[in-house]
């Protein structure tokens, strides 16, 4: 059996927050240590993939989230990886166990960050990069350990119905 043929069962969460930032963590452990990419990781033995998803967007980035549509699958290495799209409901947005930051992302910030391979083109794909922002000056340096993280209304899912989510006030 090769490498290729092992598979190992994983979840990644697409969250916006109600201006159309993407969350994104900054993986503290290899594969890709130091890259930025969506909040995620293993299934673990006797779990769903839908039970993963909140577990590790907990672990991860102290944020409660209501698990959504399967966007899309892919795999990376042995890693088979099932992102869905999630809504905000509740937690406070902290770098956990696994990452070394985690922030919101407007296009601009994305394309800058020097992210896992693959993932941008991914997003590209399944339409799901995040909306430009309006005021890139305040908004490019979003993250946890920021307290200047802007207010926002309105949805909190890109394209999709939901109760506002502020990212700075939970």
């Amino acid at each position: 059996m090769t490498e290729r043929d092992v598979s190992i069962p994983c979840v990644g969460a697409l969250t916006y927050a109600a201006d159309g930032r993407l969350l994104l963590v900054q993986r503290a452990n290899d594969p890709g240590r130091g890259l930025w990419s969506l909040p995620g990781g293993r299934v673990e033995p006797g779990e769903d993939e839908l039970a993963a998803l909140v577990r590790e967007m907990a672990e991860e980035t102290g944020l409660v989230v209501a698990p959504g549509a399967l966007v899309g699958r892919v795999r990376r290495e042995s890693y088979e990886i099932a992102d869905y799209r999630c809504a905000v409901v509740g937690g406070a947005l902290r770098a956990g166990d696994d990452a070394l930051d985690v922030r919101w992302c407007d296009a601009a910030e994305l394309a800058e960050l020097p992210l896992v391979e693959h993932l941008l083109e991914t997003l590209t794909t399944w339409d799901a990069l995040p909306r430009p922002c309006a005021d890139n000056a305040v908004q490019a340096t979003v993250s946890a350990h920021d307290p200047r993280r802007p207010r926002s209304g309105g949805s909190n899912l890109v394209g999709g119905p939901g109760p506002a989510w502020d990212p700075e006030h939970g």
